[in-house]
């Protein structure tokens, strides 16, 4: 039998991330949404493009939990996005309430599944997933970190001229401005990224990825990303499915690493069959220490507006 996916919500996102999955046969997707027809008929477009591009797996639109029940994985995509002007913290209160139906309703179905949140603010959905689902910290991580790192590595890739396959990175806190770049753990072919960048331009990529979403929803006008966002989804789902053990960073729940407790922050981890399968605790140095703190200070923030709603 083929793992089964979950995708709830079937905007750019879900739907993205539901071609992914096809094209790479990561098994059956169901993509659900609230709105009448909007899955369905995605779906069915999704499923009729399988003979021209060679994939083979069951692709179900619905509206009705019911056909999510026993997923291997359940993404969380549904909520509303982000506007110009408009802070991932702007969507606490409507986006709390969406994440605690859809991880009520999906969880009572599909109990053995690992969640995977997309939905912002970040980190704060994750925590709020785990408290809802009531499953172990492994089976429940929030997808950011994948995403600002491949943000952050192309960049570099374009400020150096080289290959984004060659260059190599790792962020570490809150999917937001105050997310914590790593230049000391950023390479280029196993070079350090200083060897190609000057300190400045290296400043105003990290200045530029912390920006990253926003830049593109200023761009649009009328949405946010969905490419890489989705893409960076799948490769989790992948690692997830295949038990691939990859190193990744992650939004994972914390009990004293890095000092931090009670929070679900951006770390690199171990990322195979059983979720979140290690937390890597890098040695890192004060300036870079200082930088974590103030980032997880925002999601904890964050995190006690939610626990006040």
């Amino acid at each position: 039998m083929r793992p089964k996916i979950t995708i709830i919500g079937a905007g750019f996102v879900g739907s993205t991330s539901a071609h992914w999955i096809a094209s790479k046969e990561l098994g059956d997707v169901v993509l659900l949404d609230i709105v009448e027809g909007v899955p369905q008929g995605k779906g069915l477009d999704l499923l009729e493009a399988g003979p021209i591009e060679g994939f083979d797996v069951h692709i179900t639109g619905t509206n009705d939990y019911a056909d999510t029940a026993n997923s291997d994985i359940v993404v969380v995509t549904s909520g509303a996005p982000r506007k110009p002007g408009m802070s991932r913290e702007d969507l606490i209160k409507i986006n709390a309430d969406i994440t605690r139906d859809c991880i009520t309703k999906s969880v009572a179905l599909s109990p053995n599944a690992t969640i995977i949140m997309v939905n912002n603010p970040l980190d704060t959905m994750a925590y709020l997933a785990k408290q809802v689902s009531g499953l172990p910290k492994n089976r429940v991580l929030g997808q950011a970190g994948v995403l600002d790192s491949a943000r952050y590595r192309t960049f570099i890739a374009m400020e150096a001229g080289v290959s984004v396959e060659d260059v190599q990175a790792t962020l570490m806190g809150g999917h937001g401005d105050e997310m914590v770049p790593l230049p000391r753990f950023t390479t280029i072919g196993g070079i350090p990224v200083t060897e190609f960048i000057a300190q400045d331009r290296l400043d105003a990529i990290i200045q530029r990825t912390r920006k990253g979403g926003g830049e593109i929803v200023n761009l649009l006008k009328t949405g946010s990303a969905y490419y890489a966002p989705s893409a960076a989804t799948v490769q989790m789902v992948e690692a997830i499915i295949r038990d691939k053990k990859r190193v990744l960073p992650c939004a994972a729940y914390l009990e004293g690493e890095y000092g931090l407790n009670d929070i679900y922050f951006g770390v690199p981890v171990v990322l195979g069959a059983n979720g979140v399968e290690k937390i890597i605790e890098l040695s890192l140095t004060d300036a870079e220490m200082a930088e974590v703190k103030q980032s997880a200070e925002a999601v904890g923030g964050s995190i006690e507006t939610l626990k006040k709603l």
